[in-house]
C-alpha cells in the first residue's frame, strides 16, 4: 500500500511538473509592458493580436507588465497595444514559429500634445510655401518594429506577400524575349548605374523571404558589383570593354559580355558639391530600418564631406519646411545635429517636398559644381502630388535645372520601389536601397564620388547584329530601360549617367547563326528580301553620350569578331553568375539548365582579394535562396 502511495505521489509531481512545463511551452508570445520615461512595467494595457488584419485574441497586461498569447499556429502576425492615456502602437511581422516562444516587449509613453513641429519653420507659412496643420498633434510612437526574424534553411519560409498590411509595390517586369537578327537587327538601350533590386533582394533573402519577381531587376543586380575594367586610355570619359563566350545555363547558346568603366577622378579635382538632403520625416518613416537607419546613412556621408561642399536639409511630412540652411561640409557638428533632432510623424506631401528641395538646390547654385538633391523616403507618398505618373512629371520639370537626383530607399512592408524607380530613371539622377549601415558605407564611402559626381550624362547604347553570325539575341535585364532605335541618335532622348568610377555591364545571350533553333513564328516578307554583307565580326557597338554641362552628344564605335569567342576574363564568370542568379529567382523561361550550384562555381572560380566581402555574402545568399526551392 505504501509503494503504491510513493508510485501515486511520484506520479502526481511528475504530472504537475510536466503541466507546468507543458503550460510554458504552448506560450507563442509573451512580453513586457514598460513606461518609456520611468522603466516601469504597466498593468492593465490591453494586446490585441492581429492576422491579415483580423483580430485573433486579446489579452491584458499583469500586475507585473507582463502578457502572452498561447497554442498560435505559425505564421506572421501583428500585436497592437492600446490604453487610456497610452500611444497606440502596431507592431507588424510577428513571427511564430512552431515549439518556440516569441518574446516581444514595448516600451510606451503616455500621450501629451506639443505645439510645434521641430521640423517646420513659421516663416514658409507666412510665405505661403507650407501649411502648420500637423503643427499639433500626437507623438507617434517611439517603440521601433522588429524586423522579421531570420529563418534557418529547414524552417519553413514564407513569402513577402504573406506579411500582413505589407504594401510594397514593384512595376511589372515582361521579361526579354529572343529577337531575330534578320528581321530586328538593332538593340538599344539606356545604361542604368542603379544598385537598389540587389541590396532589396538581400534583406528579403536575409528575412527567410522569397522575392516578389517583379522585384528582381537582373542589371541591378549585375551592376552591384565593381567589375575589373580598364582606365579610359583617351579623351572619353570611359572605356568600353567586351567579351564574347560560351552561355553557362545553356552550352547551346553564347554570351556578350559588354563593360563600360568611368574615369576615377580625384577626389580634390571634383567640384564643390551643392548638396540637398530631402528627408520624410512622415509617420511611416518611424522605426529603426527607416528614420534611424536614415540618420546613421546621412552620417557616413557627412564624414567625407569636404569644406568646399555645402548641405542644407529640408523635411517633409504634413508639410514641407528647411531645417538646416545651405551649411559647409566642415561644420558637421552642425549638420549632424539637425539630422539628429529628426522625429517622425504625420502625413506624406512628396510633392512639396520636392518643391522645396530644387528651390533651394538653385537659390544655391553651383555653376561648374555638383549640384544634386538627395531623396530619403520609403516612397509612401500620401498627400499633394503622390501619383507615380504625378511625381515622374514633377521629376522631370525639375531636371531641366540642372540639379541631378539620388533616391535612398528606406524600410519594409510599405516599401514603393516602383515609385522611386520611375523617378529616378526620370530626374538624372541614381536608386539604392539602403538595408543596412554596411550598405550605407558601401553608397557614401567606398562608392562616395561615383554615387554624387557625374561624368556622363544621356548614355545609350544600340547594338547591331550580323545575321550571318547570330541568328537571335537577348538582352538580359534592362526591361525598363529600353529606346526606340531612333531614340539612339535623338539628343532630346533623355537617359542613363554615369559616375566617377561608376562601372556598368549589360549581357546578351545570342543563339549563333548556324544554329537549327527555331525563335519566331513571323512568315518571311513578300516584299523584301535579306542580303547581307560578309564580315568576321558578330556585332558593332555604338555608344552615345554627352558631357555634364554639354547638350550635343559624342559617339564611340566598337565591334567584336568572331574570332574573339572564349577569350574571357573573371568578368565575364562573375556577371554570368549573377545573371543566372537572377533568372532562378525569376522562375525565367530561359533558365535552360541554370542551377544554384552552378552559380557558385562561377563565383568561386572569380573570388579573387574580395576586398569588401561582396562575393563571400552573394554566396551565402545564395545558399539562402536555394533553401527557399
Amino acid at each position: 500500500m505504501k509503494t503504491t502511495a510513493r508510485i501515486l505521489v511520484v506520479f502526481l509531481i511528475g504530472y504537475l511538473l510536466f503541466s507546468s512545463f507543458q503550460q510554458e511551452k504552448n506560450i507563442s508570445i509573451k512580453g513586457v509592458i514598460t513606461d518609456l520615461n520611468s522603466g516601469n512595467t504597466i498593468a492593465n494595457v490591453q494586446v490585441i493580436l492581429l492576422k491579415n488584419q483580423k483580430k485573433v485574441a486579446e489579452t491584458k497586461s499583469d500586475n507585473k507588465g507582463e502578457y502572452y498569447f498561447e497554442n498560435l499556429s505559425a505564421g506572421i502576425f501583428s500585436i497592437k497595444i492600446t490604453g487610456a492615456d497610452i500611444t497606440e502602437q502596431i507592431t507588424e511581422n510577428v513571427i511564430v514559429k512552431t515549439n518556440e516562444i516569441t518574446t516581444l516587449n514595448f516600451n510606451v509613453e503616455y500621450t501629451f500634445e506639443i505645439l510645434e513641429d521641430p521640423y517646420v519653420e513659421e516663416k514658409y507659412e507666412k510665405e505661403g510655401k507650407i501649411s502648420l496643420q500637423d503643427s499639433k498633434r500626437k507623438p507617434a510612437s517611439r517603440y521601433y518594429s522588429q524586423p522579421l526574424v531570420e529563418m534557418s534553411a529547414n524552417e519553413s519560409m514564407m513569402q513577402i506577400d504573406d506579411i500582413p498590411y505589407n504594401t510594397e509595390e514593384y512595376d511589372v517586369i515582361n521579361e526579354n524575349k529572343f529577337k531575330e537578327v534578320t528581321s530586328n537587327p538593332l538593340s538599344t538601350f539606356s545604361v542604368d548605374v542603379d544598385r537598389a533590386s540587389y541590396s532589396n533582394v538581400r534583406r528579403m533573402l536575409n528575412y527567410g523571404q522569397k522575392p516578389p519577381i517583379d522585384a528582381v531587376r537582373i542589371e541591378e543586380m549585375i551592376n552591384y558589383f565593381e567589375y575589373a575594367y580598364p582606365q579610359p586610355t583617351d579623351n572619353h570619359p570611359f572605356s568600353i570593354n567586351m567579351e564574347y563566350g560560351e552561355c553557362p545555363w545553356n552550352t547551346e547558346h553564347q554570351l556578350v559580355h559588354i563593360g563600360i568603366k568611368g574615369v576615377e577622378t580625384q577626389t580634390q579635382n571634383i567640384p564643390a558639391s551643392n548638396l540637398v538632403f530631402l528627408i520624410d520625416v512622415s509617420g511611416s518613416m518611424e522605426s529603426e530600418d527607416k528614420l534611424g537607419l536614415l540618420k546613421e546613412s546621412f552620417a557616413v556621408l557627412v564624414e567625407n564631406l569636404r569644406e568646399k561642399d555645402r548641405v542644407a536639409i529640408v523635411v517633409y511630412a504634413g508639410a514641407a519646411g528647411e531645417v538646416l540652411p545651405s551649411t559647409s561640409g566642415s561644420d558637421k557638428k552642425s549638420i549632424l545635429a539637425s539630422l539628429d533632432k529628426l522625429t517622425a510623424g504625420g502625413s506624406t506631401a512628396g510633392g512639396a517636398g520636392i518643391e522645396l528641395a530644387y528651390a533651394i538646390s538653385q537659390k544655391n547654385f553651383i555653376k561648374s559644381g555638383n549640384n544634386r538633391v538627395i531623396l530619403a523616403t520609403d516612397g509612401d507618398f500620401n498627400v499633394g502630388s503622390s501619383g507615380d505618373a504625378d511625381m515622374v512629371r514633377l521629376i522631370e520639370e525639375k531636371r531641366k535645372s540642372g540639379v541631378y537626383l539620388t533616391i535612398l530607399g528606406f524600410g519594409m512592408g510599405n516599401y514603393k520601389d516602383s515609385k522611386m524607380e520611375q523617378m529616378s530613371n526620370a530626374g538624372n539622377g541614381n536608386y539604392a536601397y539602403i538595408d543596412n549601415i554596411k550598405e550605407a558605407n558601401k553608397v557614401f564611402g567606398v562608392e562616395l564620388w561615383g554615387t554624387l559626381f557625374t561624368i556622363a550624362k544621356d548614355v545609350k547604347i544600340q547594338l547591331e547584329f550580323n545575321p550571318d553570325k547570330v541568328k537571335a539575341y537577348r538582352l538580359i535585364g534592362y526591361e525598363n530601360r529600353l529606346l526606340n532605335n531612333e531614340d539612339f541618335n535623338d539628343d532630346k532622348k533623355d537617359a542613363g549617367e554615369i559616375g566617377s568610377g561608376h562601372t556598368v555591364t549589360a549581357l546578351y545571350e545570342i543563339i549563333p547563326g548556324h544554329s537549327s533553333e527555331t525563335t519566331s513564328s513571323i512568315d518571311n516578307l513578300e516584299y523584301q528580301k535579306q542580303t547581307t554583307v560578309k564580315s568576321e565580326n558578330i556585332l558593332t557597338l555604338k555608344v552615345r553620350y554627352k558631357k555634364p554641362t554639354e547638350d550635343v552628344s559624342n559617339l564611340i564605335v566598337s565591334r567584336v569578331k568572331e574570332s574573339d569567342i572564349n577569350k574571357v576574363s573573371n568578368n565575364f564568370f562573375f556577371s554570368s553568375a549573377i545573371a543566372e542568379f537572377g533568372m532562378l529567382l525569376r522562375n525565367s523561361e530561359f533558365k535552360a539548365n541554370a542551377s544554384y550550384s552552378q552559380v557558385k562555381s562561377l563565383v568561386k572560380q572569380t573570388m579573387g582579394s574580395d576586398k569588401y566581402g561582396y562575393k563571400s555574402e552573394f554566396l551565402t545568399l545564395v545558399d539562402k535562396a536555394e533553401a527557399l526551392k
